[in-house]
């Protein structure tokens, strides 16, 4: 779907070129012809006999051929214009810069329509409308800046809004960070996010491609096209980060089930980021940290040293990165006290390392040298280096790229002073390197990289009777199934249950107490949370205590049937929901159960198909995990049985789409095993 000609284009045309560098058919002349575009570049103004020193066309018919298209005129003239150029000029690849289309109602949404229709139909490739422009490593076709240094090994960037797009640069270009490509999609008419993500896998080239994708987008409409190639990506060798904007807040739907309370949208947007591998960020400058770490070798453990000349920053840094899940490991024996004695009087090096306000480039580079050849406890480090003006710090610069050079151990470099440092930080990004200028942010954004799982595969090892599944679903009207059909679904996916029998009239009541036992507990049939309405009796202990409270239970409004289960005792009650998110599939929750479940929130979450070492990471990143390993003489929790009815629910939902939202709440734990003692199952077909 992406041509050659829209990222190599031999020949361009910009409709609508100008000589006012206000307007957008007037900057992207000035982008092109400024970023060394090598190929032939025409201009058509009907006003116009030269633009900006090129020689300017009446009109498109005037053109013999044409690889690109940027188009930069009134909507309404497009459609004509694009016939002109599809039919006489055998021009395929337009980028439409212009405004006035679905973003401005019903009848800027049926322009749209004629418009990529028409490229549809002349197989084209169509980026926006109402986009800020492409640029690559052979055009810069962007009417808005700042123009970044374009290098093969830089940042692919695609983006869903035009301005957006220019702020994110506004924010990475300055720490030094290069890019490859960026794409600004607009409207998406033809081609969207998901299809630059696609172009950016099908044309993954291991010498040649840049190894950093960044995204910004604000509606996902493919998340399976998303995964997918996302996934690829990274098993590729790439890095993705992504911010995901206006997401939808859970809170103002109306729901009927824990988990409808719990999940959304913007889960689902997590929930898939985290299947692929895709870094989420939550905004411009972290996206630019992100991208500013991915510039340099991962860390291959989480043992940090912090090694600063000022000690506030390196308190803060400490803070944050203890934290996001790493560890300043204490520094200390023979080769630290080695260390110290090439350091100034005042010094530590007890981690963070603070030689002190005094210290000197020569001293510096004799720090990075032992972390890198004597410290065995440290993976990497975090440098901050700044200046109160006093001296010039260029050589301390020179001396971190040199370092950064020879190291085998990573270093990250925090140059906080931007302003009294202006030139040495040009120095430094003069030498290709990225810099961050806030300690704390960093931190926050090295956690979001380290915690990021790796793709997870997405190989079931269950399979169950499809057809029996689809029978009892298609024989059932929409809404809740009935409890004896719900005990049946779980049978299926081998998920157990607590005996369980349903008494509709009293007499049943005695047969049911007679199986299952004393003591036992009740709930009402009927109502969606019983618990609400006093819909559950526990702790009955005789016949006649049973009559009574089923005929107290079938008092409540909405009543149909009483269930009767033995009463089950647990140190604590898990919970796992399930509910499906249009265009995404189903969401998976799980984590500690009961009536506070939506009170506590103690859950994670994850996006079907579930295999078993997901299932595992989401129940191990709960905050509740260490309960799981037995404290306090309570009985453990078997992580391993709890994460195979995830992955059995996973499997089950796969099969039926029909359900919409499931909750197994509570799950109790009996003789090391793991039963669900409740379960709602909504279906819509």
């Amino acid at each position: 779907m992406i041509p050659k000609e829209l990222i190599e284009p031999k020949s361009i045309v910009v409709v609508g070129g100008s000589n006012d560098l206000s307007k957008p058919g007037g900057r992207v002349i000035k982008n092109i012809v400024d970023g060394g575009y090598k190929g032939e570049l025409f201009v058509v103004n009907p006003k116009e006999t030269q633009v900006q020193g090129l020689a300017c066309l009446k009109s498109v018919s005037e053109l013999k051929e044409v690889d690109l298209a940027i188009i930069a005129i009134s909507s309404k003239f497009i459609p004509e214009t694009l016939e002109i150029l599809i039919n006489q000029v055998g021009c395929k690849s337009f980028i439409v810069l212009s405004a006035g289309f679905s973003e401005m109602g019903e009848e800027g949404k049926i322009l749209e329509e004629k418009i990529t229709d028409m490229v549809k139909k002349a197989d084209g490739c169509l980026i926006g409308p109402n986009c800020m422009g492409v640029m690559t490593t052979s055009y810069k076709g962007l009417f808005g800046g700042p123009m970044p240094v374009l290098d093969t090994k830089g940042c692919d960037f695609v983006s869903g809004s035009g301005a957006t797009a220019v702020f994110i640069l506004e924010t990475a270009i300055p720490m030094g960070i290069k890019f490859s490509s960026v794409f600004t999609v607009g409207n998406s008419a033809l081609i969207g996010v998901e299809d630059i993500i696609q172009y950016w896998d099908e044309t993954f080239d291991e010498k040649t491609s840049s190894r950093i994708k960044l995204i910004y987008v604000e509606q996902i409409n493919e998340p399976q096209k998303f995964l997918k190639h996302c996934r690829s990506l990274i098993k590729k060798g790439c890095r993705i980060a992504a911010i995901k904007a206006g997401t939808t807040d859970a809170g103002s739907r109306a729901v009927s089930s824990h988990t409808g309370a719990l999940a959304g949208s913007d889960l689902a947007v997590d929930a898939l980021f985290r299947k692929a591998g895709v870094v989420r960020c939550s905004g411009r400058v972290e996206l630019a940290y992100v991208a500013g770490i991915f510039n340099y070798p991962e860390f291959r453990g989480k043992r940090i040293a912090i090694v600063t000349h000022a000690g506030g920053p390196g308190v803060m840094l400490t803070d944050s990165l203890s934290k996001g899940g790493f560890d300043i490991p204490h520094i200390k024996g023979e080769d630290a006290n080695e260390l110290l004695s090439n350091l100034n009087y005042g010094s530590s090096v007890a981690n963070p390392i603070d030689f002190i306000a005094t210290g000197t480039a020569e001293q510096l580079g004799i720090i990075l040298d032992y972390i890198d050849n004597k410290f065995d406890n440290i993976d990497g480090s975090v440098v901050i280096f700044g200046t109160p003006g006093l001296t010039d710090v260029t050589p301390v610069y020179e001396l971190i790229n040199e370092k950064m050079k020879i190291c085998r151990k990573p270093i990250l470099p925090v140059l906080p002073s931007i302003v009294q440092a202006s030139d040495a930080i040009d120095t430094f990004i003069s030498l290709g390197r990225v810099f961050f200028k806030d300690e704390v942010v960093l931190a926050n954004a090295m956690s979001k990289v380290y915690n990021i799982p790796k793709p997870f595969e997405e190989v079931s090892k269950y399979k169950f009777d499809s057809n029996r599944i689809s029978k009892l679903i298609n024989e059932n009207e929409n809404g809740f199934l009935k409890p004896e059909l719900v005990k049946e679904l779980l049978d299926i996916a081998g998920i157990k249950r607590a005996k369980e029998y349903i008494a509709t009239y009293e007499e049943q009541v005695l047969q049911a107490c007679s199986k299952v036992g004393f003591p036992l507990v009740m709930k009402v049939i009927g109502p969606i949370h019983k618990t609400d309405v006093g819909g559950v009796i526990l702790n009955i202990s005789s016949d006649y205590e049973a009559v009574q409270s089923y005929k107290r239970l079938m008092k409540i409004q909405g009543a149909s049937g009483v269930l009767i289960q033995p009463m089950l005792h647990s140190d604590f009650e898990l919970f796992i929901g399930a509910k499906y998110e249009k265009d995404f599939g189903f969401i998976i929750l799980c984590g500690v159960g009961g009536i506070f479940i939506e009170v506590l929130k103690d859950f994670t979450y994850g996006l079907c198909p579930i295999n078993s070492d997901e299932a595992l990471y989401m129940i191990r990143n709960l905050k509740s995990y260490q309960i799981f390993q037995g404290v306090r003489g309570k009985q453990k929790v078997d992580e391993h049985k709890y994460a195979d009815i995830i992955v059995r629910l996973s499997a089950l939902l796969e099969i039926a789409p029909e359900i919409k939202e499931l909750d197994l709440n509570p799950l109790l734990i009996k003789d090391y095993e793991i039963v669900v003692a409740d379960a709602r199952i909504l279906i819509e077909k």
